[in-house]
């Protein structure tokens, strides 16, 4: 079917930024953008008349972890080491797959109501958060991360490698490519050498996207010296990973050496603002990543560790938190971190045909309302699209043509059944009545 969007306007791409449509006209051939422009089609099955709307193109949520919802808050006030090995590994070892569907289920939910249409996720029992994307409609990187915490344990018997692998080979472009299967080494820190080169083997042989932690805070950073006599970046590059294409998450402690080093093997990096400040990790050097050429992406991290899955906030966080710590408001400019925000997520997920409004483009399309007195007046839509807009001013949000969300309705998911189940999960969860 054609469908037409009409009376919007409209943040196409242009060059490395964007330009601005203010009464214009999107078209949708199938699952792919057919037309841009100011003057109106002809030709198209249906029209939506999107008076009152600015369309960007569907967020891209580079690095979260979609089942922890159902740890929202949890060890709030801790840094990393202690919240994570103190307050949520301990409730992870309870969940099971039932619990884990439930959490990401409600991911979904949160991120397709607040305009991203795909996500990169690393997380445990992988399937069924794959196989809530299918039914979502959404496009997702999803792996199941490998640790190692045992230095005598056989490579070849780690059960969390093996599961890696049966889940790409069942599942990697799944869903007519929404779903692709990427590897993950979940840090330096929780994996042997060992394993973590083994792994590296086997990623490179099946031309993998390899998804990890990297230099989260100054402990792991330091202390992987200490260990190893090499920084993380290095210890990962030494054991083979970065020899497959590969993109690290919050890269705050990064050394001038270790963005060097990403640069030579094409390594992306995630910046997850709410996260870092959240757990006190700090200030990734995400200016000179751009100025070196990395591929820069956002990410909102777990829900556990932010507390939400709102793309929009990440925007409008790093597009503050820069000039602050800088003392310089043009370090990172609204068209840089809209970019970071789409089209630099969906690189890094190895997705070309998406996370611009071109024509050709796949039509992953989130649309923000300005009737909210926050989003008037519009005199810089870019602007407004990174300072002013909260994820409730998303009434629209379409994933390869498909609309998924369509003022306040989901259009593909059950929410009343997700949140019944997301319910019952914290019963069972934490022994509630």
């Amino acid at each position: 079917m054609r469908r037409l969007l009409s009376n919007c306007g409209i943040l196409s791409s242009a060059d490395e930024g964007f330009k601005y449509i203010p009464c214009g006209f999107l078209g949708v051939d199938g699952d792919a953008i057919d037309y841009i422009g100011g003057a109106r089609p002809e030709g198209y099955d249906a029209e939506m008349d999107m008076t009152g709307t600015v369309l960007i193109p569907g967020l891209v949520n580079a690095h979260t972890h979609t089942a922890m919802t159902l740890l929202r808050g949890v060890g709030s006030g801790l840094p990393l080491q202690n919240w994570l090995f103190d307050a949520v590994f301990p409730i992870e070892d309870r969940l099971t797959p039932e619990l884990i569907r439930a959490g990401s289920e409600l991911a979904l939910l949160e991120m397709i109501s607040t305009g991203t249409v795909s996500f990169s996720d690393m997380y445990m029992a992988p399937e069924e958060t794959v196989e809530a994307v299918l039914r979502s409609g959404m496009k997702a990187n999803i792996c199941r991360p490998v640790q190692c915490f045992d230095p005598t344990e056989p490579v070849e018997r780690n059960f969390r490698v093996r599961e890696s692998l049966e889940l790409y080979d069942k599942y990697h472009n799944a869903g007519n490519g929404r779903v692709q299967i990427d590897f993950c080494v979940h840090a330096e820190y929780t994996c042997t050498a060992g394993v973590a080169r083994y792994y590296a083997d086997l990623v490179r042989e099946r031309g993998g996207n390899l998804h990890i932690h990297l230099s989260e805070t100054k402990k792991e950073h330091d202390e992987c010296v200490e260990k190893y006599g090499v920084t993380p970046a290095r210890w990962f590059a030494d054991l083979g990973a970065f020899d497959s294409r590969a993109f690290a998450a919050h890269c705050v402690w990064v050394t001038e050496e270790d963005m060097a080093l990403m640069r030579e093997y094409g390594v992306s990096a995630v910046h997850c603002p709410s996260s870092n400040m959240k757990l006190g990790s700090g200030f990734a050097p995400v200016r000179r990543m751009l100025d070196l050429g990395l591929n820069v992406g956002l990410g909102t991290d777990g829900a556990a560790s932010n507390n939400n899955l709102n793309m929009l906030e990440e925007l409008h966080l790093a597009s503050l938190i820069h000039s602050g710590l800088t003392g310089d408001p043009t370090v990172l400019g609204s068209a840089e971190t809209l970019r970071m925000a789409t089209v630099n997520g969906a690189r890094l997920q190895g997705r070309e045909d998406t996370g611009e409004l071109r024509v050709g483009m796949k039509a992953d399309i989130a649309a923000l309302s300005l009737a909210g007195p926050h989003m008037r007046p519009c005199l810089d839509p870019l602007a407004l699209a990174t300072h002013s807009a909260q994820g409730s001013d998303v009434v629209m949000t379409m994933a390869d043509g498909r609309i998924l969300y369509d003022h306040g309705r989901f259009l593909t998911l059950d929410a009343e059944r997700i949140y019944a189940d997301m319910e019952r999960a914290v019963r069972a969860l934490y022994n509630k009545p």
